[in-house]
């Protein structure tokens, strides 16, 4: 029987399985409590040998100190791994864009180190199916999918709020994440969605909806957890100390509140969020003198200490649930407790709510799920919820409850007075709910199914010559490769038509394809690189890095190293730098084929000196842009950003890859080579090099050959093989 490596995918951090913070903001929400049941469940399968969740490290005074911990472990075969990237406080997911690059580079770093690269990779929300299928594409894996929500609909929701375009981008970046989403319906080997109705009413507005390929499982409720309410009454039923006391405690809590807690309790739970709907909940049962005689109202609308300090769309909500409260008079009638424990508060009062003859109240209109509904339907508590979206799928298989129009609070107080006031209803919905529960809704039945859609996968992949969706898979070769030889383009393996000993270098490298990663280093950009890679039949590079150090690529299809990007961007003012320079003399530019997004390049004229190159150093530092300057030639000069350098990005891939140093070989010729064989990799100066270079014959770890470009490379690499011991044993 295979077995399975399944990598989770959800940076933005606050995500523990100890006692996780449930509704602490807008970004705890039923979402982690779906990833943290999916990977219990997914660990207690025989076909799985390790599941981990990956996430964002915070180290923030702010939140507690658990989600420092690098790692976490749940049990024997589950982790939780947290990453760092972007800085060390939390961030709200919507601005964590800008760090997810190095949060991928920082993730492979981690594979490598662990010496375990995944078998199947699973994203979750759009920030993590981009982490989840630049992984994928690394690796080769398949890459699984899941939204949780979709921007397109979120975007309308806003717009009919009242909020302008520009303003929901600005808060919620919303255009890159529904650009991610179009990316993932075609990237995606497989789209795991809760209910029909999210693939029909959601993915359906994407332009590449047609290239989706949806699954529906459904999420489960943990039967150790949400039980029936009655189970507690069994001869055979022993409670443990804890579950005792998180009873009396959920008791005494709801009792502080209400005159007569023994009447029956209508109960609705969730962040506080607007579109839970609690006002009109509260507005139903307000206006409803004959309701509030019948049952009491139970609202758990997250976790709150002081409102007054709490965001201003949760601080909005909660005011106007307390004044509500206010208005209709519902003291002693109604419960709004500050918090509760997801996994030991949540479940005990559901059972009370059930015990008590209740009902619980899912108001949320176009709801994608409704995890609540399952989770009171397993305590065995009937259901009041929308008929539209998840709550209609689900009451519909379980016949738990009663489908009414969740805006409208006459419909609301209408039905939840026909359950309570018709014991046999009431008792036919309990049991209903428990059953169906148990069948259609647990986290075994969704392991099983999901592992079940590996396994074909799997399968389909063997039976064909396709990589998943066709993935380079390039990483593979790069973390697992023994040597990295890196060498400068013009000069080094050629001079103009010049290509001595090219022939049996390029038989060399293909001979050792397996265990050798091939790589330049020009100053040319990558266009001109691949016409000179074809012009001189040189070997097929499994990495480039161009324009002087300020771009690599992967393969032949020239896969863009977006971490290296994100990385030399830093403080990099590109456009600002060129209107400045207009106005410094002695430099023209370039032509726009010469100029790229992190290189600017001029002409200097032939007056250009010293002292003019030291007057640029100097106008940079007063206008304060940081930014690399090379002159090559007194004819051509290049201004890059601080961070960019041949020398530079072979350091970033040697971290990136977990490739040490001294298992690196560098070659060059000429003085912007200089950074790149000055490090601490095995480097080789073929003998038609520049006097620039005349300085490095005091390191050792340099080779300077006896012979002229390629066949100097290669003289190179044999006399820096004889120190590596262990390679090609």
């Amino acid at each position: 029987m295979e077995e399975y490596y399944v990598q989770l995918y959800s940076p933005h951090g606050l995500i523990r399985f100890n006692e996780p913070e449930i509704g602490r903001d807008p970004d705890t929400g039923g979402q982690v409590k779906y990833l943290l049941e999916m990977l219990d469940s997914l660990s207690k399968h025989p076909q799985i040998r390790k599941v981990d969740l990956f996430t964002r490290r915070i180290s923030d005074k702010r939140v507690a100190p658990s989600y420092e911990n690098e790692i976490e472990v749940v049990n024997e075969k589950a982790r939780i791994v947290r990453i760092n990237c972007g800085g060390n406080t939390y961030r709200k997911k919507e601005t964590l864009w800008d760090y997810l690059d190095e949060f991928i580079d920082k993730t492979l770093h981690f594979i490598e180190k662990d010496a375990d690269v995944p078998d199947v990779v699973h994203g979750h929300y759009a920030d993590g199916n981009y982490l989840a299928s630049h992984i994928s594409e690394i690796f080769g894996i398949p890459f699984f999918a899941t939204s949780h929500s979709l921007g397109r609909n979120k975007k309308e929701l806003l717009l009919n709020e009242g909020l302008t375009e520009e303003k929901i981008d600005e808060k919620f970046n919303m255009e890159k994440r529904i650009e991610v989403e179009e990316m993932v319906l075609k990237s995606a080997d497989v789209i795991i969605a809760s209910t029909q109705h999210i693939i029909e009413s959601q993915y359906t507005r994407y332009n590449n909806y047609g290239h989706g390929k949806f699954h529906v499982i459904a999420p489960g409720v943990s039967s150790d957890i949400f039980y029936p309410f009655y189970r507690l009454d069994m001869p055979s039923y022993s409670m443990p100390v804890e579950q005792e006391q998180t009873l009396y405690k959920v008791n005494s809590e709801m009792e502080r509140f209400l005159f007569n807690p023994n009447k029956p309790i209508i109960l609705s739970i969730g962040r506080a969020d607007k579109r839970k709907n609690f006002e009109t909940i509260i507005q139903s049962y307000g206006q409803d003198k004959e309701l509030q005689a019948m049952a009491n109202l139970a609202i758990f609308a997250g976790v709150r200490k002081d409102i007054t300090v709490m965001p201003d769309d949760e601080k909005d909500i909660l005011t106007n649930l307390l004044l509500l409260l206010d208005k209709y008079d519902l003291y002693g009638k109604m419960a709004i407790p500050k918090k509760n424990d997801p996994k030991l508060d949540v479940p005990e009062i559901y059972r009370l709510a059930a015990r008590k003859k209740g009902v619980f109240v899912n108001a949320t209109p176009g709801e994608n799920f409704g995890l609540t509904i399952v989770e009171a339907a397993a305590c065995g508590l009937p259901v009041v919820a929308s008929p539209t979206g998840g709550p209609k799928e689900i009451l519909e298989k379980c016949d738990n409850g009663l489908l009414v129009d969740v805006e409208d609070p006459d419909a609301i107080a209408t039905a939840l007075k026909k359950i309570i006031a018709d014991q046999t209803l009431w008792e036919k919905y309990s049991a209903n709910g428990v059953v169906a529960a148990k069948e259609l809704y647990s986290w075994p039945s969704f392991a099983d199914k999901y592992l079940g859609i590996v396994n074909d996968l799997f399968e389909q992949n063997n039976n064909t010559s396709l990589n998943f969706v066709n993935k380079t898979a390039y990483g593979k070769k790069l973390a697992n490769a023994k040597l990295f030889i890196i060498s400068d383009l013009d000069g080094t393996l050629v001079e103009g038509s010049d290509v001595e000993g090219l022939d049996i270098l390029t038989e060399w490298v293909n001979n050792h394809q397996a265990d050798v990663v091939f790589g330049i280093a020009s100053g040319r950009n990558k266009i001109i690189t691949q016409q000179a890679i074809e012009k001189y039949n040189l070997p097929n590079p499994d990495m480039l890095i161009c324009s002087a150090g300020t771009e690599i690529y992967y393969t032949d299809k020239l896969i863009p190293d977006k971490g290296w990007e994100s990385h030399i961007d830093n403080q990099w003012k590109r456009e600002e730098l060129k209107e400045s320079l207009q106005r410094f003399p002695g430099l023209r530019m370039q032509e726009d084929d010469a100029q790229w997004p992190f290189k600017l390049s001029y002409y200097v004229e032939d007056f250009f000196n010293e002292n003019d190159l030291s007057d640029l150093y100097k106008f940079l530092d007063d206008n304060k842009f940081r930014a690399k300057v090379l002159l090559t030639d007194n004819k051509f000069l290049d201004l890059l950003p601080f961070r960019a350098s041949k020398g530079s990005a072979v350091r970033y891939l040697s971290y990136k890859w977990n490739q040490p140093l001294n298992r690196i070989i560098t070659a060059g010729n000429g003085g912007n080579d200089k950074d790149m064989l000055s490090g601490k990799t095995k480097a080789i100066v073929v003998s038609n090099y520049s006097p620039e270079l005349e300085s490095l014959k005091k390191y050792r770890s340099i080779y300077f050959a006896k012979n002229r470009i390629a066949k100097g490379v290669l003289e190179g690499i044999y006399h820096h093989l004889a120190s590596i011991k262990d390679f090609l044993n």
